[in-house]
């Protein structure tokens, strides 16, 4: 059975689509593809849960081809490290809040009433969509270009050293790489009911005689945030 015929897009929407794509800097041959891209599941069958999943293959083996290619010595566990945090849904979202995804999404009136366009989920699955609508439309160098366009600045400033590792790791290796005793973490207090507990937790780093604390819903989390509040203390934030 054939699949149901697109809606004719409005002038409004069209200028809209239009608009979208100028700030891409991707001139599409058929702009119902990233219609078809920025639709949410809420709105029905027709919606770009295919597309993305082509997106997150497609992003995925863009992102490794530019580390494979620009950080030569780059081990290939690193380059995992790298390109995971690159591609990662936190990434994607915050890339698409540069574009102002959410002013553009199709979404059902349960999502709209729920605030969806705001979701992170949402904005990066449509970073993903659109990048496999470019190459349905204008195939594999369209889309790599795209791509760049879009990872272009994260990319300029790229170092594969510490990217994707967590704060206390950083914290580690930073101390370990000048022969300085290891952080100390502690637990300060535990508050609240065993479903909505807050930890507070000490990070003391001898080399700047110092402790940082930081509270969060677990441990590990806060634990985290008092490595980065080390961190920055000591310049590497």
């Amino acid at each position: 059975m054939a699949g149901k015929k697109p809606a004719k897009l409005s002038v409004e929407r069209l200028a809209k689509l239009d608009q979208l794509s100028k700030k891409l800097g991707y001139s599409y041959q058929d702009i119902r593809l990233l219609q078809h891209a920025l639709t949410h599941r809420s709105m029905g069958a027709r919606n770009n849960e295919r597309l993305e999943f082509l997106g997150d293959s497609l992003v995925n083996f863009m992102i490794a081809d530019v580390l494979f290619h620009q950080f030569s010595n780059l081990a290939e566990g690193d380059m995992s490290r790298v390109r995971a945090h690159l591609v990662k849904g936190d990434t994607l979202a915050l890339i698409g809040r540069e574009y102002h995804l959410s002013d553009y999404l199709v979404l059902g009136p349960g999502e709209l009433k729920s605030g969806g366009f705001r979701r992170d989920s949402i904005i990066a699955d449509a970073v993903e969509a659109i990048i496999a609508s470019v190459y349905e439309d204008g195939g594999l160098d369209a889309c790599r270009a795209l791509v760049l366009r879009l990872y272009n600045k994260r990319l300029e400033v790229l170092d594969p050293k510490t990217i994707g590792k967590d704060p206390k790791t950083r914290l580690q290796e930073w101390l370990q790489s000048r022969n300085q005793p290891l952080p100390e973490y502690s637990i300060i207090t535990v508050n609240g009911a065993a479903h909505a507990q807050e930890f507070t937790i000490s990070c003391f780093v001898e080399k700047l005689n110092t402790k940082f604390e930081a509270s969060a819903s677990n441990r590990r989390k806060a634990e985290q945030k008092a490595a980065e509040s080390a961190l920055k203390a000591l310049g590497e934030v």
